[in-house]
């Protein structure tokens, strides 16, 4: 019996780069999502910090109100106002006050990050796609992407957390830009974004990946604050971001989109020297001179 054995794809230049949104492409510091949770809680009657809330960002918003509700402090004012734990209609609760809020709040962080649309110039010179994927919800995209489609931002595919089964860090939103984008195999693909779990989302999906750390949550701090830092603080901030990325496994780290290009033009000529991102492992460098 003759056994049909299909090609092996070829990998040559990137195809496609997949782009977070909050932090990544727009809304500096990621701050819109991170203050729409604080508020959510203070509705309650739980008071939770900016800080509390960065830590699951990324995730699809219902998962990361699960996760802010499993936090020590939040457990044990819920028990000092409730006599018990939240539990998941505690979760449903929290959630129908947040997608309203956010939808809300987001539209006016809608700005893209400087550099982002030389960027997308350039990936469509070379002839790359560009997909997108976040935890905001259907709702919430309907109301951000005219928003930023206003300021010249249009991804030629963008899906979101209520689009795919779960969310980050499980691969499907990638999937999902691949399947609608025509693109294949995952390893021509860049996943780029501002939070660990996106860069555990790019790896899950065999994609390269590309750590924000200045631009996005991982900072939190609009540009007007982070251009007022001592040039040591920032650097030194920015060296911790790095090692969480390294960590998670990220490939590149660099501070924005502005310094994407570069990247990936290197990971372009690594895909045609025969490389992949499962066995390239994370780069010792954090740009890619």
């Amino acid at each position: 019996m003759t056994v049909f054995s299909p090609p092996a794809p070829t990998i040559g230049p990137v195809q496609a780069v997949v782009l977070d949104w909050a932090g990544t492409t727009v809304d500096y510091g990621c701050m819109g999502p991170a203050a729409v949770f604080v508020d959510v809680f203070a509705a309650f009657d739980i008071q939770v910090t900016v800080s509390d809330a960065r830590q699951f960002m990324g995730l699809a918003k219902k998962d990361h109100i699960r996760r802010m509700c499993a936090l020590p402090g939040v457990v044990a004012q819920w028990r000092q106002r409730h006599s018990r734990v939240p539990d998941e209609s505690d979760v449903d609760r929290l959630y129908a006050r947040t997608e309203p809020m956010m939808v809300e709040t987001i539209v006016h962080h809608a700005r893209p990050i400087d550099g982002l649309l030389p960027f997308v110039a350039a990936m469509h010179e070379r002839g790359i796609k560009i997909g997108a994927c976040t935890g905001y919800t259907a709702p919430m995209m309907a109301a951000l992407s005219p928003k930023a489609a206003e300021y010249g931002y249009v991804p030629d595919v963008s899906v979101c957390a209520s689009d795919v089964p779960q969310g980050r860090p499980h691969p499907w939103m990638c999937y999902q830009n691949a399947m609608a984008l025509g693109v294949y195999p995952m390893a021509a693909m860049v996943k780029i974004g501002d939070t660990i779990s996106d860069v555990e989302e790019g790896r899950n999906a065999g994609m390269w990946t590309v750590g924000l750390t200045q631009s996005g949550n991982e900072l939190g701090l609009p540009q007007d604050l982070v251009d007022a830092l001592a040039p040591q603080d920032l650097t030194a901030r920015l060296a911790a971001i790095e090692a969480r990325y390294r960590d998670a496994g990220a490939h590149y780290v660099v501070r924005g989109i502005w310094e994407c290009l570069a990247v990936v033009d290197a990971i372009s000529r690594r895909l045609v020297e025969g490389e992949h991102p499962d066995a390239a492992g994370a780069t010792k460098r954090s740009t890619a001179a």
